[in-house]
């Protein structure tokens, strides 16, 4: 095992980092020695360079890359563009469908001659066979997934493609793992260590809280009052953090639809500011150029769908704004932690209406249809051999946006797997069973996402601290109200239970269980408790979700016992 000392010395002399922080010398050092490690903070906390100098050592102790698997090409290149500053020319590669085929066979022959120490790769260039093989041959000393919580069906950006790389990770000799995401709440933490088949990962759970971002929430009862308080709150943000040398501050403002960031743009625009519309219907130029402009400072604020924002890391952002409540906190966090990334005071508003839940109860709907996964499965069983997603459209007469929400309950349910030839059969159980899993998981997914809208609800019409809300929520405990809220500003929040004795609401030996306990209910199976709130104990299920239960009722009826 590498001294922590001689880790330390790496990171400062390699990668400028004299100082690191809390959690990145213990996952440094337990890669290096060969054991998983799960990462979970925030964008600009550091987990990057967990990995990096981790396979730095390892690559001048063994000659073996770190293959890392990350989802946007944009996200690679910068990395990559970071690792050649400080290491070198041709330390860091990339093979993905932004290179020409020399530039990807010069790409292989660093990794192959010893020279590259990492290998850059997005999850579908694993789905090739050819690939896989030419990356196990190079023995990987390290296997990275970055934005790890797409692995989880439980995480708010969950994608296929990211399934099979625990199966990966086997072809490959199964190197030790680095999982890193920047918002993982328990049950996403759970997943991504399984399909990854992590064993006894370290996990690091650090800086969730940002005490520098203030947390409000405007409640409205009418829509067109609502939108006029957006555009106008978005005016006043960016005037009132004016210096008077005529610099303006930067900011987001988030919308449900696409239809709206392109009328809220109209509208900010029309008041004098310089906003554009962002959402995945606009083409990848104008995307490319949004963005730009607003790394620049050449943009006062972004209206966005949840397009916008992976691996965005921009300082001086000052105020992050919602026009519509997001579907879950998972996705609020994320978001809302685009602000104040220099540590200097911002804010974080959400204007809410009871109402707007109904839209995203819409949005967040994945009602399975039986007869549809039943007839590609037909179609899959005749054919001789993989087929291509748009002919299995073409052969059932779905649209191909459906065939592909199909084919993804099929492939969570182990029926299909899909690789560069297409979409294949891998599972010899009957149609039905393989239908009816697909059901079940679908509809285990419904639940587990209108009960996380409704852990959003909570969020939105607390009248206690919403830090301790949001904290709670991703199993960390926050025993005196922040300060840094609207609740706390206005005197309304009190202390709320938990399992530090500090400033608690009430004596956590008078709990009937500790926050974070495991525990069993006779209908919902295993959970975890999560965090209380005056006479509401708040419980993870497994296949539930979260469920709020009285805790009069749990302690006289015996609803939970210990797991």
């Amino acid at each position: 095992m590498p001294e922590k000392p001689a880790l330390s010395a790496l990171a400062s002399s390699a990668f400028s980092l004299p100082q690191l922080r809390d959690g990145q010398l213990a996952g440094m050092s337990a890669l290096a020695d060969g054991r998983d490690v799960l990462a979970v903070m925030p964008t600009g906390y550091g987990k990057s360079a967990i990995y990096q100098v981790a396979a730095v050592h390892l690559h001048r102790e063994t000659g073996h890359p770190a293959v890392v698997v990350s989802p946007l090409i944009a996200l690679q290149e910068d990395q990559i563009a970071g690792l050649t500053e400080a290491l070198g020319e041709g330390a860091a590669v990339a093979i993905n469908s932004a290179h020409s085929d020399a530039e990807v066979e010069d790409a292989w022959q660093k990794v192959e001659s010893g020279m590259a120490a990492f290998l850059f790769l997005a999850p579908e260039q694993l789905a090739k066979k050819r690939t896989v093989e030419r990356v196990a041959a190079a023995r990987p000393a390290l296997f990275v997934v970055d934005e790890a919580h797409c692995v989880s069906s439980w995480g708010h950006d969950f994608r296929p493609d990211y399934l099979t790389l625990g199966t990966v990770r086997e072809q490959l000799g199964n190197p030790p793992v680095a999982a890193l995401t920047a918002t993982a709440s328990p049950p996403v933490r759970e997943e991504i260590a399984e399909r990854l088949g992590m064993k006894d990962p370290l996990v690091l759970v650090h800086g969730f809280d940002r005490p520098n971002i203030m947390l409000d929430v405007v409640r409205h009862h009418e829509e067109k009052e609502k939108r006029r308080a957006v555009v106008e709150q978005v005016f006043a943000f960016v005037d009132s953090n004016s210096t008077g040398t005529g610099t303006r501050q930067h900011g987001l403002l988030y919308t449900a639809t696409r239809k709206d960031t392109e009328k809220y743009a109209a509208k900010l625009v029309g008041q004098g500011l310089r906003a554009e519309a962002y959402h995945a219907g606009r083409s990848a130029a104008d995307r490319e150029r949004v963005l730009e402009l607003f790394m620049d400072d050449r943009l006062d604020v972004v209206v966005a769908t949840t397009a916008f924002g992976m691996g965005i890391d921009k300082p001086n952002v000052r105020f992050v704004i919602h026009a519509d409540i997001p579907e879950s906190l998972d996705a609020y966090y994320q978001e809302l932690g685009r602000s104040g990334r220099d540590g200097e005071p911002a804010s974080a508003v959400l204007h809410y209406r009871a109402e707007d839940l109904g839209l995203r109860k819409f949005f967040g709907t994945h009602r399975p249809d039986p007869e549809a996964l039943l007839a590609v499965l037909k179609a899959l069983r005749t054919a001789d051999g993989p087929v291509f997603a748009s002919s299995l459209a073409e052969l059932t007469g779905f649209r191909p946006r459906r065939m592909t929400g199909l084919l993804n309950q099929l492939q969570e349910a182990g029926a299909v797997s899909s690789g560069k030839r297409g979409v294949r059969l891998i599972s010899t159980a009957k149609p039905a069973a393989l239908v009816q899993r697909a059901v079940e998981l679908a509809e285990a997914r419904q639940r587990v996402d209108e009960s996380r809208l409704q852990m959003m609800r909570g969020y939105a019409e607390t009248d206690g601290c919403r830090r301790q809300v949001l904290l709670g929520y991703f199993g960390e405990d926050l025993p005196e109200p922040c300060g840094n809220c609207d609740s706390c500003t206005e005197g309304a929040s009190q202390p709320q239970a938990g399992n530090n004795d500090g400033g608690a609401a009430r004596d956590v030996a008078d709990l009937p269980f500790p926050v974070q306990s495991s525990v069993t209910h006779k209908k919902w199976g295993a959970g975890l408790v999560m965090r209380y709130e005056d006479d509401v104990i708040t419980v993870l299920f497994e296949r539930e979700g979260y469920k709020t239960l009285s805790r009069e009722a749990v302690t006289k009826r015996k609803l939970l016992k210990p797991a």
